[in-house]
């Protein structure tokens, strides 16, 4: 724990290699019953194929991939942050962000299925990238200890939340005052969005941001992400 704790405080680039660190956080049991029961469940199968997740999530047809670089850019990273990239899935923000943040900076890639980890801290070593650090979270806590990031990262993620009033106190207990959390997810409308946004993602963004709000983040009111047009992309403050 000492090692890892290192890792988030120091600002330094001596930072501890990748690594799965499962640590708790700290966060007090807080019983909330799913709003999904299920929708994680095919991430938890024990034959899960990485590789032919890989060529979902890293599709020329998915918009979050293609707008990758857009994405990064209007999540306000910058060089010596602590990000948290939470439902890392298969790691391309991952990577970005360790691009971004350089030497002195650090990325944890959080998520709760262990095979997808093991794919991320493979690709850091053969890239030689000592500033990311896997984190096997939680499905109503990203496992992480208070005050130890500057930027929650959250991406076609908070729909898959089966618990999301306890998974953003947790959130928010790891952020550092006055740090930012990014929502990107799946514009949700009837007569609007695909039939499948309106069957597999549970509310649309109005709600999200409600709920966001109820959990302590201050909305930021940047103007619209243009260049999505599927997802929305909304920036919070913890005060």
């Amino acid at each position: 724990m000492a090692a890892f704790l290192a890792a988030i405080g120091c600002g330094c680039s001596a930072h501890t290699a990748s690594r799965q660190d499962a640590e708790p956080s700290s966060a007090p049991a807080v019983s909330e019953p799913s709003v999904r029961p299920g929708i994680n469940d095919e991430y938890k199968k024990k034959d899960l194929n990485v590789d032919e997740w890989a060529g979902k999530f890293e599709s020329e047809s998915r918009e979050i991939f293609t707008q990758r670089l857009a994405i990064l850019a209007a999540s306000g990273v910058t060089p010596g942050m602590a990000v948290a990239d939470i439902g890392a899935g298969t790691g391309f923000m991952t990577e970005l962000f360790s691009n971004t943040v350089g030497p002195s900076g650090m990325v944890y890639a959080v998520d709760i299925t262990p095979a997808f980890l093991e794919r991320i801290r493979t690709r850091a070593a053969q890239q030689r990238r000592t500033n990311i650090v896997t984190v096997l979270g939680k499905e109503d806590s990203v496992e992480l200890p208070p005050g130890s990031i500057d930027l929650a990262f959250i991406c076609d993620t908070y729909h898959h939340f089966e618990h999301p009033r306890t998974e953003m106190a947790s959130i928010h207990r790891a952020l550092r005052p006055g740090g930012t959390l990014v929502v990107i997810d799946f514009i949700r409308k009837e007569g609007v969005s695909r039939p499948w946004i309106l069957e597999h993602v549970r509310a649309g963004q109005e709600t999200v941001t409600q709920e966001l709000i109820d959990s302590g983040f201050e909305p930021l009111n940047d103007p619209p992400a243009d260049f999505l047009k599927e997802n929305y992309l909304i920036r919070f403050r913890r005060p």
